[in-house]
């Protein structure tokens, strides 16, 4: 099978499951919206950079560390470091994970006060903490299969995750309303951790099943120190990328609400207008992304075996195919998010004001969808370097949308920011490809 046709047919497998996921997700945020109010659902997604920081600390970065080293390895047919990669990773991931779990459950009452601003996120962090161990096998079993080009495994541990997620919820809030008693949003964390769960327990099984060598071999010393010296090079600047990153992402986001008081709103108004960006429209915006989300996946390990040959046009080809139908999709979306967004505030989130954002955010999809392959490319090239640059210099600019803009014009200076970072982040990241692939 081609490079091109093994791109397109597990880019299918992703996207199909992305989009089922995603439209369970869909009706599930409505479910949280409608039950859990717009507060509620701003209290639930205050909570995530945390968890995205611990996550980028533990499995983000090793992840993509994995997948980069086990398709090169698969490319020169040498399986069996590709598998010693794979174990290696998955110690360290859940060494660290477990670290950070006891130092989640330790300052929960610190970091809810100081860090995120609101003392009510304490009972969310602690149990939120359970996730962080299994998404980090999940997360390293998903990174050696993309190596391999084989996605059937991260495709269906992702629906499981989502299905368990939702039913799990569901099931406890029926449990708490026959009993008489307020169903608090603590559920939609417990329903997480179930999705971690059962999605990390259903790769290690399946993964271990599908190739029975990795179930029962073992490291030698000299093996383990030279898998060692191979993956934490390339997996630190990844990790330290992530956390940075991450760092700034979580900033941007705890700050929004602070900001909003700072324009004329209540805690309590701050806080929905939150969760419904976070919680409804961004989310809207970002369904169609399951199928960039699949092609950049699948991209990535495809440019490391390619550079490995040296095959520049045929480089250039994949690229230039891949990126060209990220941007019209973006396009199809934005023209679609215009003409639907007021309908999908109002009648499926029964939030007009979800629908004014669609509207807004829709300009950004273009540039939104494109830059998640090219970035996957230029990471797939181990410029990991100018990747974290280029995220850095666009989450600069929302900051600051954030720090100057929302006090002047609320909520929708943030938008407009939103707006100019994803159009300089596709410039950027378009320069660097155009230098790296064409010099010479």
């Amino acid at each position: 099978m081609s490079r091109k046709q093994t791109i397109i047919r597990g880019t299918f497998i992703l996207t199909a499951t992305g989009f089922l996921c995603r439209f369970m997700g869909f009706f599930y945020r409505m479910f949280l919206s409608h039950t859990f109010g717009e507060e509620g659902v701003g209290l639930y997604q205050l909570i995530f950079p945390v968890y995205s920081l611990c996550f980028s600390l533990t499995a983000a970065g090793l992840e993509t560390a994995i997948s980069r080293t086990v398709a090169q390895k698969i490319s020169l047919g040498r399986k069996k470091e590709a598998r010693e990669i794979l174990l290696l990773g998955l110690i360290l991931s859940f060494l660290l994970s477990c670290f950070c779990l006891l130092f989640l459950q330790e300052n929960a009452a610190y970091i809810s006060e100081r860090f995120l601003g609101d003392p009510r996120c304490e009972p969310l962090l602690i149990p939120l903490s359970y996730a962080l161990p299994f998404a980090a096998i999940h997360s390293c079993i998903c990174g050696y299969c993309y190596g391999r080009k084989e996605t059937k495994i991260p495709a269906v541990s992702q629906l499981v995750e989502q299905v368990t997620r939702i039913i799990a919820v569901y099931v406890f809030y029926m449990i708490l309303i026959k009993k008489g008693e307020d169903a608090p949003i603590t559920i939609a964390v417990l329903g997480l951790v179930m999705g971690e769960m059962t999605s990390a327990l259903y790769t290690a099984k399946s993964l271990t099943s599908h190739a029975r060598s990795i179930g029962r071999m073992q490291i030698k010393c000299r093996d383990f120190s030279a898998r060692f010296r191979e993956l934490i090079p390339l997996s630190l600047p990844l990790t330290a990328n992530r956390i940075l990153i991450t760092l700034l992402q979580s900033i941007e986001a705890i700050s929004i609400p602070a900001r909003l008081q700072m324009h004329d709103h209540t805690t309590s108004e701050a806080l929905s207008i939150y969760g419904v960006l976070t919680g409804m429209a961004l989310p809207c915006i970002l369904f169609p992304s399951a199928i960039t989300s699949s092609i950049s996946i699948m991209l990535m390990p495809t440019v490391a075996e390619i550079q490995t040959t040296d095959n520049r046009h045929e480089m250039l080809d994949i690229i230039k195919k891949v990126a060209g139908s990220c941007f019209i999709l973006g396009l199809a979306c934005c023209l679609c998010f215009l003409l639907l967004g007021s309908w999908i505030g109002s009648v499926l989130f029964d939030s007009a004001t979800a629908g004014k954002f669609i509207m807004t955010l829709a300009w950004m999809c273009p540039f939104l969808y494109t830059n998640s392959a090219l970035l996957s490319v230029i990471n797939g090239l181990g410029k990991t370097t100018s990747t974290f640059l280029i995220n850095s210099f666009g989450l600069v600019i929302r900051i600051a949308s954030v720090f100057i803009a929302i006090p002047l014009f609320g909520i929708q200076g943030y938008l407009w920011g939103m707006l100019v970072s994803q159009l300089l982040v596709s410039l950027c990241a378009g320069g660097i490809l155009k230098h790296e692939l064409l010099r010479g």
